[in-house]
């Protein structure tokens, strides 16, 4: 049962056991103010989140010991060591630890700030990042003051959008999925989509997008259109070669759902070496989590304020690309986007993340990039213009496409169970990638170069593969699947 009066889900089952992530964080009782001023400055720079005081280890600690003055330095650490004070409201929570005895925690609400960057009284700024609190280099805070003013658009008022305009069916499973007992307007001003303006109630653009049953009335370009082209690129005139073409407008979650279900519709499937029974099966034409976080990525981090462009899903014969209106923001580059996070629209990260659909840790982007590894396939491709974002799934269509020879396939499949994880780990690197170098092999098993040249070679003894090289040290020497001869058990 929840026990939070600003957050009906939390219970001590969820703060004991939930994985530190973008939004939360444990913290014991006995740590040092600075320390714990540092994470709240992380977090108000960010997406704002939840500290919970007084449990380390995942164990009730309680607060109590600590004594009344270091609990109210505790409490008030927002306020008189954070610069300037951060947004949030704390409460004190009456647990029972585990030898019996009666202790409070202390839960701190953070929100994130809008156009202001929080340091802490070592003049030193800190963001989160995943479920780390990083210090940020003198760059990185003139990057991070830059982009904090792209956020003011998600909490503008859109004045003449009411709440009968509002999805009851969206609403509700958000209501639901955060077991919230009050009425939708207190839901709603709770997590910043509705604002009271001089005793008012006013829908903010992050309210609309995520709620209204028609998002597009208010905010034009909050649309994604899907086209797909027979070929690998786009014609125009009389030899344009669009074979598909969709448009979905909905509030986001439902845009989520609806675009998904239609692009799986528009995928293919191809032919791949299972490396656990040895044989081959039919593989999704891209892993389904890579191109489905991106499509939701672009969904929840595009840049609103963009008018007369949308997103945009484009499918070729060889690839997938998503195009996302803005540039990344100054603290997220494409060579480190796979481990650093920035929310150009934290209420609606936030309220994504509640409802299952935005990954913590950067998760997301780090899956896209093992998940395309995992089907042999090339890394995804971000690309940054001066107007949008741009993801590139390849699918090795002409790769995919070579038919290979039943005696390769009946020479695996009578052996398998003969060989090595590693060694089929190196057969199924070698069928999908073509051709396979002691370096790649000794990179995918997380071993020395010497150990993957001995898998080689008895793979070579075996008959299995076939070395091409004009000598021993030809740096271009690799391997191919043997298909010609017979293989030794």
């Amino acid at each position: 049962m929840g026990f939070s009066k600003y957050d009906s889900k939390l219970t001590l089952e969820f703060l004991l056991e939930t994985n530190e992530n973008q939004f939360y964080d444990r913290k014991s009782a006995s740590i040092k103010i600075p320390k714990l001023a540092e994470a709240i400055v992380g977090f108000a720079n960010a997406d704002g989140g939840l500290i919970a005081v007084g449990i380390d280890d995942r164990k009730i600690q309680g607060v109590l010991s600590q004594g009344n003055t270091k609990v109210n330095d505790l409490i008030q650490c927002g306020f008189e060591k954070c610069f300037p004070s951060v947004n949030f409201k704390h409460e004190k929570i009456e647990v029972i630890k585990d030898n019996g005895k009666r202790d409070e925690i202390i839960l701190i609400h953070i929100e994130p700030s809008i156009d202001t960057v929080h340091k802490t009284e070592a003049d030193e700024v800190f963001l989160r990042v995943g479920d780390e609190t990083k210090k940020l280099s003198f760059d990185q805070r003139v990057d991070l003051e830059y982009d904090k003013g792209s956020r003011l658009y998600e909490d503008q008022i859109i004045e003449n959008c009411a709440l009968d305009n509002l999805d009851k069916e969206v609403l509700e499973n958000y209501k639901d999925t955060l077991d919230f007992k009050g009425s939708i307007e207190e839901l709603l001003l709770a997590r910043g989509f509705l604002r009271n303006i001089n005793g008012e109630l006013k829908l903010t653009v992050a309210g609309v997008l995520m709620f209204a049953k028609y998002p597009t009335a208010y905010v034009p370009s909050a649309k994604l259109r899907f086209f797909r082209y027979d070929g690998i690129k786009a014609e125009v005139g009389t030899s344009m070669n669009i074979s598909k073409q969709k448009l979905f407008e909905a509030p986001i979650p439902k845009l989520i759902d609806e675009s998904k279900e239609f692009i799986d519709t528009q995928l293919r499937e191809f032919t791949a070496l299972d490396k656990n029974v040895g044989k081959f099966i039919t593989v999704p034409e891209y892993p389904p989590f890579a191109w489905q976080e991106g499509v939701i990525n672009a969904i929840t981090h595009r840049a609103y304020n963009i008018h007369g462009d949308d997103i945009k899903v484009f499918m070729f014969d060889d690839r997938l690309e998503i195009h996302s209106p803005g540039q990344l923001p100054n603290i997220v580059s494409v060579e480190n986007i796979k481990y650093t996070r920035y929310s150009r629209n934290p209420k609606i990260a936030r309220a994504l993340s509640e409802l299952g659909w935005v990954r913590e840790l950067n998760e997301g982007v780090k899956r896209i990039y093992s998940d395309m590894e995992q089907f042999f396939l090339d890394p995804p491709i971000y690309k940054e213009t001066n107007s949008s974002v741009i993801l590139t799934l390849k699918n090795n269509i002409i790769m995919r496409r070579q038919r290979r020879e039943e005696r390769i396939s009946s020479i695996i499949n009578r052996s398998w169970k003969t060989l090595t994880d590693d060694e089929k780990t190196a057969l199924e690197i070698a069928y999908g990638k073509d051709k396979l170098k002691t370096k790649q092999l000794a990179e995918a098993l997380g071993k020395s170069p010497q150990y993957a040249r001995k898998i080689l070679k008895k793979l070579e003894e075996k008959k299995f593969v076939k070395k091409i090289a004009s000598s021993e040290k030809d740096p271009n020497l690799h391997y191919i699947l043997n298909s010609g001869e017979e293989s030794s058990d």
